[in-house]
């Protein structure tokens, strides 16, 4: 599978709110972003299941995925109760530009019973380096409701792609859903990363350095 997304030009905005990444010290990239989707696998994106849009200002990149569920309890299969997706992203961008992933935002909806819990994960980390960022975000039941979770990453630990080298990013994402105290013979629970429409959307907001 091969997406390839065109950002036109922008001015990058503040991440965190700090001086670090304002819009007054952050460098705009003069040209526009590609990022191609190499690869796109696991249980919770099959085939023709997850797309990529990059923002008009290149600051963000949505995934935005139709089939990511986990669940336990009544009609689940034994391996439904955790669901992963891999992005595999060649991200292009201007001479003299390199990025990292400042912050991400997971969007969906939880239906636990009472006893059950949820977990949201996720890895980020550039192909060939040592550096790999983990988050992890539980949730208990009794829950039916949306969720919603912000991965951030402080100024300091910032993993950026090397300069002049590209590297691809890969973005490895976890739904898991365990019974816990609740009956699975006689409930079902489960965990989407979905929206109102039905379509999962997660948001992943970029930081840029410039190279010296």
């Amino acid at each position: 599978m091969l997406l390839r997304v065109l950002a036109a030009t922008g001015v990058a905005a503040s991440l965190f709110g700090s001086p670090a990444f304002g819009a007054d010290s952050l460098p705009t990239p003069p040209d526009r972003i590609v990022i191609d989707v190499a690869t796109v696998n696991g249980s919770g994106c099959p085939a023709g299941t997850a797309a990529v849009a990059v923002s008009p200002d290149n600051t963000a990149f949505t995934v935005t995925y139709s089939g990511y569920l986990a669940q336990v309890g009544v009609g689940s299969k034994p391996t439904d109760f955790r669901k992963n997706c891999q992005l595999n992203l060649r991200v292009h961008v201007p001479q003299g530009f390199t990025y990292a992933i400042a912050s991400a935002d997971y969007r969906g909806f939880a239906h636990l019973e009472n006893g059950a819990t949820g977990t949201q994960r996720a890895s980020y980390y550039f192909q060939g380096e040592p550096g790999t960022t983990h988050s992890t975000h539980r949730f208990n039941g009794p829950k039916d409701d949306n969720w919603q979770a912000t991965d951030t990453v402080d100024v300091a630990a910032l993993v950026f792609a090397p300069c002049g080298e590209e590297r691809n990013f890969n973005i490895n994402t976890e739904l898991r859903v365990g019974a816990g105290s609740s009956d699975p013979i006689s409930t079902t629970s489960f965990m989407t990363m979905d929206s109102t429409d039905g379509s999962i959307n997660t948001v992943y907001h970029l930081a840029w350095k410039q190279c010296p």
